[in-house]
């Protein structure tokens, strides 16, 4: 995992001041869940999931919100060795102050104010002594003097009781930003392959990491969402008081178009090594108008190596056979379509669609494409020949 998101971080030209391992610090922890039991801030429990299961159903059932009931602190040494001698261990819960109302100006969300009796005191050692997220992070947070934490609003609660923690640990709760959940387009939550997917899923796909930070920046803000050569005008306007408290919706087919504009503007130095051997500076800048991912490239390689194949309408036939007769001499050069095609004007009344057309789907098999002017010398005299050839034969 951890390997993975260097990738991702890497891939996204994202980088990174200091990496720590939690792994590495259970014995910090370790001491830090001391201190806090030695202050009565963390107690142990020793119901089983099924117990606070029942408890909450009943909560619920009662219409009332379905908070830890505290019952663990009212436990005799009697009750405690009784659970003991039952196998059973405890897990430990950090108390939060439930008379305080935790209060901060969050970036995205504007003022918030959370009634802390409204909530559980958290698990944050499970009964085989292994850590919940929540206290270890705040322990990381304070020795690496984080500043800011960016995440979900559906972790404003977990904030508030991580709030708690800063203050029993003696260290400063860093500045929060808690953006709203993206979407899928329907408004649906994002499916596997959009959502947890992650990253791997984007890059196997083909899409340039710039596409993906231009649009993850300005998501959610009212800013337009643009394609662009670097990721310094990004890093300039961005503003977390431009961030909606709506849902933002992630559009694939944005993402797309965004990726497509990129790959337009660039250049064959920055892509050469991604390119097929065959796949020069001339061909690139022929064709990269009409890509939508770099590795499209391949399909229009495909089309000038050949072969291609059109049924030719029989009113072309006739037109095609002079076309084959009428082709400039090789080298073919940017010049030789023009030269080609306003003789052919002349010597046939040809014009508009009914001139270019023909010779377009004869050539290439298709009706799109780049223009013909710079595909002619990348087809070749030869082929060029062969497939006019073919085509006039009908």
């Amino acid at each position: 995992y951890a390997d993975a998101i260097r990738k991702d971080l890497q891939w996204l030209g994202i980088e990174w001041s200091r990496e720590i391992k939690q792994s590495d610090r259970f014995a910090l922890y370790d001491a830090v869940v001391e201190a806090l039991k030695a202050a009565g801030r963390l107690y142990p429990c020793y119901e089983t999931p099924d117990e606070l299961d029942l408890k909450r159903k009943m909560q619920l059932a009662q219409r009332k919100p379905p908070v830890y009931d505290r019952a663990a602190l009212a436990l005799t040494d009697t009750e405690t060795q009784a659970f003991e001698a039952e196998g059973r261990r405890p897990h430990w819960r950090f108390k939060l102050i439930e008379t305080e109302r935790v209060e901060w100006v969050d970036l995205v969300r504007g003022d918030i104010s959370i009634d802390m009796a409204s909530l559980s005191d958290p698990i944050v050692v499970r009964e085989d002594g292994s850590y919940l997220y929540m206290l270890p992070s705040v322990v990381d947070d304070i020795d690496c003097a984080i500043t800011h934490v960016v995440r979900g609003e559906d972790h404003v609660a977990n904030s508030a009781v991580q709030v708690q923690m800063f203050e029993a640990l003696g260290g400063s709760a860093p500045t929060f930003a808690h953006a709203a959940l993206i979407t899928a387009e329907g408004g649906e939550g994002l499916s596997k392959r959009l959502g947890s997917a992650g990253m791997a899923y984007y890059r196997d796909a083909g899409f340039e990491p710039l596409a993906l930070v231009a649009l993850l920046a300005r998501l959610g803000t009212a800013d337009p969402i643009e394609a662009v050569a670097s990721q310094a005008p990004l890093v300039e306007t961005f503003d977390f008081a431009r961030f909606g408290r709506a849902a933002a919706k992630f559009s694939e087919t944005e993402l797309k178009a965004i990726n497509a504009r990129i790959v337009h503007d660039l250049p064959f130095h920055d892509v050469k090594d991604r390119l097929p051997a065959a796949v020069d500076e001339t061909f690139w800048l022929a064709v990269r108008g009409n890509l939508e991912m770099v590795g499209d490239v391949k399909d229009w390689l495909a089309m000038v190596e050949g072969p291609v194949s059109v049924d030719t309408p029989p009113e072309d036939i006739e037109y095609l056979a002079a076309a084959h007769d009428a082709l400039p001499d090789a080298p073919l050069t940017l010049e030789s379509w023009g030269v080609w095609t306003n003789a052919l004007k002349t010597s046939t009344g040809r014009k508009g669609r009914g001139l270019f057309m023909p010779l377009r789907l004869a050539l290439t098999g298709m009706s799109h494409g780049p223009e013909m002017a710079t595909l002619l010398p990348l087809i070749g005299h030869e082929r060029a020949k062969a497939r006019l050839k073919a085509a006039s034969a009908g």
